[in-house]
């Protein structure tokens, strides 16, 4: 075993800027490891026999949670779940005290989503447990651009590498986690991101990342993308009323096949859901040979698992 190579392993998954290229490959490749194991009669192995993980969603969530939880199972970890709306938060208890209260039962990794910006980096302070965020706000949702990654990389044809790469992100930007998480590795790993959208649902300060380009024209940004993610309009984190009306939204942003016909011949059409058909995405589209939206769902499970191998194995999870 090397200790400089062990050392280098990432503690957390908060966020990609501590993940290097590298690691986000041999990520991948466990990935695919894990990918033939969900093909299998018998879709479990013992890899985590032994580890606890805890997910703790403080918002609701569908895919994500079931997401995480069947990728602990199939690694036959224990799996010890929270929800927000059954805890004491609602009788006043604090982030800090319920976390030391499940803490007590020594998971060695949690999942955690929280509605506030920073708050899995929070709890790295308050526990000897792994973290991994599983959304924080409108700040990160790691996993989600991993499996968005590992879609395109498995689905693509004659996919070689993300050098030339070029994914086009449109609609609601300003509010998406996924979006700030897939521009952040895709461009780590050499692709080109454009993001798309409404002047007051796109951000000026997000095109400052290197490989990220801005525009308020659809056709401009699908133009020769590889790659076509729709954004719905978060309405629940929207303070105010920021769109003219909902047709015209339609009229400029919604993702086509008349749209599509400007990308690549091959291009993938994505979307990390939920979706509201027919309002950012055409519902045919949606459908469509081109889509990879349940290829997005079903790989959600080994890149999961991946994620839990290489932090509880690799980094061996809370001190044994």
């Amino acid at each position: 075993m090397n200790p400089e190579a062990d050392a280098a392993r990432p503690r957390h998954l908060l966020d990609l800027a501590a993940w290097s290229p590298t690691q986000v490959a041999a990520l991948f490749d466990t990935s695919d490891v894990m990918a033939q194991v969900m093909t299998r009669t018998i879709k479990k192995v013992p890899a985590l026999q032994g580890f606890t993980v805890g997910t703790l969603f403080f918002e609701n969530s569908t895919r994500t949670r079931l997401s995480f939880e069947r990728a602990a199972r199939a690694q036959s970890a224990d799996v010890i779940s929270f929800a927000a709306g059954a805890s004491s938060l609602s009788k006043g208890e604090s982030l800090k005290d319920t976390l030391k209260t499940i803490d007590a039962m020594q998971a060695d990794l949690y999942v955690v989503r929280h509605p506030a910006a920073g708050a899995p980096h929070q709890l790295t302070a308050w526990t000897d447990a792994a973290i991994v965020n599983a959304g924080d706000g409108r700040r990160a949702h790691p996993t989600q651009a991993l499996l968005d990654a590992y879609t395109f990389k498995t689905r693509f044809p004659g996919f070689t590498s993300f050098e030339g790469i070029k994914l086009a992100i449109v609609g609601d930007v300003a509010h998406s986690r996924v979006a700030r998480s897939n521009a952040e590795l895709w461009t780590k790993l050499g692709a080109q991101v454009t993001l798309c959208g409404p002047r007051t649902l796109l951000p000026d300060e997000l095109g400052e990342r290197p490989g990220v380009a801005l525009t308020h024209r659809l056709t401009e940004a699908v133009e020769g993308a590889h790659a076509v993610m729709a954004l719905r309009l978060q309405h629940e984190r929207m303070a105010g009323p920021l769109l003219p009306s909902l047709a015209e939204y339609r009229a400029r942003y919604q993702v086509t096949r008349d749209a599509l016909a400007l990308a690549h011949p091959d291009a993938l059409v994505l979307h990390p859901g939920p979706m509201n058909r027919d309002v950012e995405i055409e519902g045919a589209l949606a459908d469509g040979p081109r889509s990879v939206v349940e290829a997005q769902v079903a790989n959600g499970v080994p890149v999961r698992m991946a994620v839990l191998y290489t932090l509880l194995v690799g980094g061996k999870g809370r001190d044994r």
